[in-house]
This record gives structure tokens, sequence and C-alpha cells, in this order.
């Protein structure tokens, strides 16, 4: 692959995985456009990792919690701050873990990678996130068990092409009456075990394929999907404070009618 063609796989994937706009789809019309093959599995690994990477360091301090967490619980301590959180984070993470599990040992997943499917969704769950963020109060920062549940769902519903996972764990956030900061913080730190989980599913089958002609490319592909990542979320968060989800609504909606138009020729 091309230096460019791997800046903008990088910048494509780093720029939209966390913001609420379907990376997925991004990608997809990338691959469509460049004629590059979508399942370098190498690649995906590696971008999923830097963008991974990116929300561990912007939201450093929760994860030293989460850390601290885990140690107290292997101690037997449950309710402590970082036990509940890491317990909380895990607990939302089941649903799409078990959810991704069963489409890919059905074969579902391919099935779901159509254009057609993935503008739909982008206009469908762009006008859901709209209501959810209009209707839903900000009076909410902490999280239960409940809240865990049902965003966790809302994230197994993502993993059908063009909902988008940040989208709809938000979309969950603000129905839950979440402010949109404490929202989009709780999504993006459920990201975390969720692309570790596909990682390394991905990771799986790069084993299995035994291709690693394209590891130089990935290390790189790696840190600039990272640092756009970190980009998009200090541009996000720090927009969040005073600007509401509808640009990202609107931008969903013009990007699933392209897709539609796509599929449709």
């Amino acid at each position: 692959m091309s230096f460019l063609s791997l800046l903008l796989l990088a910048l494509l994937q780093g720029l939209t995985e966390f913001l609420p706009v379907s990376s997925s789809a991004h990608l997809k019309l990338f691959h469509l456009a460049s004629g590059t093959q979508s399942g370098a599995l190498v690649l995906d690994v590696a971008v999923h990792i830097g963008t991974m990477a990116a929300v561990c360091l912007y939201f450093w301090r929760d994860m030293l919690l989460i850390l601290q967490g885990i140690g107290d619980v292997l101690r037997g301590r449950f309710k402590s701050e970082g036990a509940q959180l890491f317990l909380l984070l895990l607990l939302a993470t089941i649903p799409a873990i078990a959810v991704g599990l069963a489409l890919k040992l059905t074969g579902l997943v391919e099935r779901l990678d159509q254009l057609w499917l993935m503008g739909s969704t982008m206009i469908v769950f762009g006008i859901i996130l709209w209501w959810a963020d209009r209707k839903g109060p900000q009076t909410r920062r902490d999280w239960g068990l409940r809240d865990a549940v049902i965003m966790g769902l809302w994230q197994a519903v993502a993993l059908i092409p063009g909902v988008s996972r940040s989208g709809a764990t938000i979309t969950a956030a603000r129905f839950l009456g979440f402010e949109r900061v404490a929202g989009a913080r709780l999504a993006m730190l459920m990201s975390i075990p969720t692309i570790l989980a596909s990682g390394s599913l991905l990771a799986v089958d790069v084993v299995k394929a035994g291709d690693w002609s394209l590891a130089g490319d990935a290390a790189l592909a790696a840190v600039m999907a990272f640092g756009a990542a970190l980009v998009a979320l200090r541009v996000m968060m720090r927009l969040l404070a005073r600007v509401s989800f509808t640009p990202y609504v609107i931008y969903r909606i013009g990007l699933g009618i392209v897709l539609l138009v796509v599929a449709a020729s």
C-alpha cells in the first residue's frame, strides 16, 4: 500500500473511531474509492491498537483508576471506586463480545457488510442520536449496574455496520440522562475493552493467515491512527461542553445518503 493510501486509512480510522459517525462506513467508502483491499488484517489490527492507545492516553487518570480497580478485585475488594468502574466496564462489554462472536461464527459478519445497510443505519441511528440528545436530560455523571447493561446492549447493536459504536453508546447515555461530556467519557472508556476484544479476534486471523509482509506499514499506520484519534478525542470532548451532537447527526445523514446513492449505482 502506498504511503498516501496508508495515511488516509490511518487518518480515517483515527478520526472517526470515537466520533459518532461510524468508522466502518468511512473505511468502506475509502476502499471502494481507492481500490485497496479491505481485508488487510495486519493493518486492521494496527489501526485498532493505535486508536486504543489514544483513548488510554487521553483518559489516563481513568486508566490508573481501572488498573487500581483490577488489583482491588483480585484482592476481593469490590466496593472501591476503581473496582466498581472496572466491573461495570466488564459487564458493559459482555453483550458486544457475545454478539460479535455469534456473528463471526455464523458468517453473518460478511453478509451484513452491505452499502445499503450502512447508509440506512447511518441515517436512522443519526436521527435517534439527535432525538436522544434533544430530549434526554443532562443531570447525571455517575453510572450503575442498570446503565452498564443498557449501554452494553446498545454497543452490541453497533456491530451492525453504519450504526457506530461510539454513536450507539452516546445515544444510550443521553437517553439515560447523562451530561454530554460524562456520557461521551463513558462511551470512550467502554471502547477500550471492546477494541481490545475485536483486535484480538483480528489478531487470531492474522496469525492463521501468517502474512506479516505489511508489518512495517502496520507500525506506521498504528502511529498515525494514534495521533489522529488523539486529536479527534480532544476536539470532540472540548466541543461537547458547549455544542450538541446535531452537527454529527447532519454529517451522518449526508454520508448515509451518499452511501445509498453509491449502493444504488
